[in-house]
C-alpha cells in the first residue's frame, strides 16, 4: 500500500513564508479538501489550517503550519504540524527572488504517527508571475516506508491578474526519486484555478487532476481522483485602508 507522504504544507505555508515581511503574521483557511501534489490528505473532506510565520529583516523565517488529516494508514492519525525555517533574498518584482529551507513534518493521533515524520528541503526562484522550486528529502515517508527512500518534487506556478482584482493560478509538479520508484511510478499533478479577493479574504477554487497512482479510489487515504478544491483565507494582521 502506498503511503503517500506528499504534504501541502511546503505549497501554502512556504510560499507565505517567503513572501512574508518583518514581523509575525498569522494564516487561517478553510479548505473542501486538503490537497498536496494531487493527493488528498483527508479523504477528499474538509479541513481547517492555520499557518504561523515570524520574518526576520533579513530575510529569514520561521514558522508553524498544522492541519487536520484523515490517515488509514497509520490508523488514528488526524493531525498534521509542521516546522519550517528558511532564507529569502532578491527582489521579484526588480529581479529573482530566491527562497532556501526546510519543512519538518511531524504526525499526532492513533498507532505511532511518529512514523510518518520526515524533512523535506527547498530551493526556489520567483521572477514576476512565476515561482518554481524543487525539493528533496533523503528519507520520504520516514519510518513507516522501508529502505533508502529520497524523493524529489519539482513544482511550477504562475499567478495572473485578471479584471475585478481576479487571479488565474496555475500550477504543475513532478514527483520521482526512489521513494516512487518503489511503486513503480513517478508522476505529474497539476491545477489550475481562479482566486478572487474580497478585502482581506481571498477564495480559490481549483481544478486538480494528474496521473493516478495505484491504490486508493475517490473518498479513500491518498487517492489521486481528479477534484474541484475550494479554499477561503486571510492573513493577519489585515493591512490598514
Amino acid at each position: 500500500m502506498i503511503k503517500s507522504r506528499v504534504l501541502l504544507a511546503s505549497a501554502l505555508f512556504v510560499a507565505a513564508a517567503g513572501s512574508a515581511h518583518a514581523g509575525l503574521t498569522v494564516t487561517p483557511a478553510v479548505t473542501s479538501d486538503y490537497d498536496f501534489r494531487g493527493v488528498t490528505q483527508t479523504e477528499n473532506k474538509a479541513a481547517f489550517q492555520l499557518g504561523t510565520t515570524y520574518g526576520f529583516e533579513s530575510g529569514a523565517y520561521a514558522g508553524l503550519w498544522a492541519s487536520n488529516v484523515k490517515f488509514g494508514n497509520p490508523p488514528g492519525t488526524n493531525l498534521e504540524l509542521d516546522l519550517a525555517g528558511g532564507y529569502t533574498f532578491g527582489d521579484a518584482k526588480e529581479g529573482v527572488a530566491w527562497d532556501i529551507g526546510g519543512v519538518y513534518y511531524t504526525y499526532f493521533g492513533g498507532t505511532s504517527p511518529s512514523d510518518l515524520n520526515y524533512l523535506e528541503v527547498y530551493a526556489g526562484a520567483t521572477k514576476g508571475w512565476f515561482n518554481g522550486k524543487v525539493f528533496y528529502s533523503p528519507d520520504f515517508g520516514g519510518k513507516a516506508t522501508t529502505g533508502n527512500t529520497p524523493a524529489w518534487y519539482l513544482s511550477t506556478t504562475g499567478t495572473f491578474p485578471l479584471p475585478a482584482e481576479f487571479s488565474l493560478v496555475t500550477h504543475a509538479g513532478y514527483s520521482f526519486g526512489d521513494y516512487w520508484d518503489k511503486y513503480g511510478k513517478s508522476y505529474l499533478d497539476y491545477s489550475v484555478g481562479v482566486a478572487k479577493t474580497f478585502g482581506s479574504i481571498t477564495l480559490n477554487v481549483s481544478y486538480v487532476d494528474g496521473s493516478d497512482l495505484p491504490g486508493a479510489s475517490r473518498n479513500q487515504p491518498f487517492s489521486t481522483a481528479s477534484k474541484v478544491v475550494a479554499t477561503i483565507s486571510t492573513t493577519l494582521p489585515w493591512a490598514s485602508e
